[in-house]
């Protein structure tokens, strides 16, 4: 029902989207006809328009090519290995001196990978960078089999494998969870391919620490409410038909309605900027609503297992986390550096949650771990933006050479 509804109210704004497309090409741009003329204003007013919908296909990362020292080195986007709901992509570059292999795991929240294009870019000078590509699981056939916290698990390990011994890992937000875990399925099995060194960036290690609007909506409701209510049918016309998802425009719903009144500033300032014609302004924000309207579905059982798992239950936290019928145990990893990494004004995880993962990592030695809250960032300050690139990044890559 919740596809069905959608789909008819998008159904229903093509055609008016189509009208301001065409309109707007017919009288040109706001930013081409210049000042705040009545013509400019109604440029605005079109684009504003055509803008309004959701994206269901990944954007893409747009890094052709990055610095590297004082040389410009172009970028080849390679996949790695591909498995039924991820891709491990490569972003390739022909350099002379061997560089760090890094994995950044992308979080699967209804919103494809490239959110992390500035983290990815950023990392690309110093690093030889892969990502978890996520694909969206509307386009993933039935017969693909299902997708839960443990299959996320199992892919990152996988793909860790697949990269060899050595390699780092960087973690954003909600797979922290998924990364610790794998670390120490890892470790417990003595994997000559576990991490070398993982940073841990804003993610719910422990929720039960300084809990957030996202957390108290994961514990106020009973785990059947969320199925009955947000999970949905792909319909007939995808590749995944049948499949049971939580589908991103609800994620994207739930995300805007906890900060709504920055979202129609935004959007307010957006028309402004493009009817004066101030285009490197509205470009930054339309950048980053292109990015943010495009969005993925999760599968059911995935998205079903985080909320009880992760947010419900802290079963990570509270050692009762299990992989393939085995308890995890945090306490085996030994010789993977921990980095965890925390927004002051992160309202989506809060101080505390992420640094929780030294607690439950005893067996490191002290000079293997180190935790860093950035001052005057909220969640995605903490991997995008200056203050990512300028004080943050320095100290990740730090600690990944030491641990290279």
């Amino acid at each position: 029902m919740l596809y069905l509804v959608y789909e008819s109210q998008n159904g229903f704004m093509d055609p008016v989207r189509t009208v301001a497309t065409s309109m707007l090409q017919a009288i040109g741009s706001a930013g081409a006809i210049g000042g705040t003329s009545n013509f400019a204003s109604l440029a605005a007013a079109y684009e504003m328009i055509a803008r309004a919908g959701l994206t269901h296909v990944r954007p893409p990362y747009g890094i052709d090519e990055v610095m590297v020292g004082n040389e410009l080195v172009k970028v080849e986007e390679k996949p790695r290995f591909v498995a039924p709901f991820g891709t491990l992509l490569h972003f390739k570059k022909d350099v002379a001196t061997p560089q760090p292999r890094v994995l950044v795991v992308a979080p699967l929240s209804g919103h494809f990978a490239t959110l992390l294009r500035n983290t990815v870019k950023t990392l690309l000078g110093d690093h030889d960078v892969y990502i978890t590509d996520w694909h969206n699981a509307r386009d993933v056939p039935l017969e693909r089999g299902a997708f839960g916290f443990e299959d996320y698990v199992e892919t990152l390990i996988t793909f860790l494998q697949v990269m060899g011994p050595g390699t780092h890992v960087v973690a954003v937000c909600q797979p922290c969870v998924q990364v610790l875990a794998a670390a120490a399925v890892m470790a417990e099995a003595d994997d000559p391919a576990q991490p070398r060194s993982m940073t841990l960036m804003a993610g719910p290690i422990d929720t039960r620490i300084n809990p957030t609007k996202v957390n108290e909506l994961a514990t106020s409701k009973p785990i059947e409410w969320f199925e009955r209510n947000l999970i949905a049918t792909v319909p007939g016309r995808y590749a995944g038909a049948g499949r049971r998802v939580y589908p991103g425009f609800v994620q994207l719903s739930a995300f805007m309605s906890m900060n709504i009144d920055r979202h129609v500033k935004a959007h307010v300032e957006l028309y402004e900027n493009l009817t004066r014609g101030e285009h490197e302004k509205a470009k930054a924000t339309k950048d980053f609503y292109d990015e943010y309207f495009a969005v993925l579905d999760l599968a059911a059982e995935f998205y079903l297992e985080t909320v009880r798992w992760v947010f419900q239950e802290a079963r990570l936290p509270r050692g009762e986390m299990t992989y393939r019928g085995d308890r995890i145990d945090p306490r085996a990893i030994r010789r993977t550096a921990l980095l965890t990494v925390e927004g002051e004004r992160d309202d989506i995880c809060a101080l505390g949650q992420t640094s929780a993962a030294h607690d439950l990592t005893p067996s490191l030695k002290p000079y293997r771990k180190r935790h860093h809250m950035q001052p005057g960032v909220g969640h995605y300050g903490v991997f995008s933006g200056k203050r990512w690139e300028h004080q943050i990044y320095p100290i990740v890559r730090n600690v990944i050479l030491s641990s290279d």
